[in-house]
């Protein structure tokens, strides 16, 4: 039996999201990329995916004073 699709929650939509951003060739180019929380987005659900993204060794984040995170992120080089 088919199990119904269940609509994404509001931190998967977020995530798909940023995801987006992150994964477009511009922001793959620069290593960079520039968020900003939806203001329909829910506060906790966002700080959660700063946190997410932040405990990953290769990336930084920055505040900026607009509300904007900046993420920027090195690939590591292969041995």
């Amino acid at each position: 039996m088919a199990t119904p699709s269940v609509p994404p929650d509001a931190y998967e939509r977020l995530g798909m999201r940023v995801q987006k951003i992150i994964n477009s060739p511009t922001a793959q180019k620069a290593k960079a990329a520039l968020i900003f929380r939806l203001p329909d987005e829910p506060v906790d659900e966002w700080e959660r995916l700063l946190e997410e993204i932040d405990e990953n060794d290769n990336v930084t984040l920055a505040h900026r004073d607009d509300g904007g995170v900046q993420i920027f992120w090195v690939v590591p080089k292969e041995d």
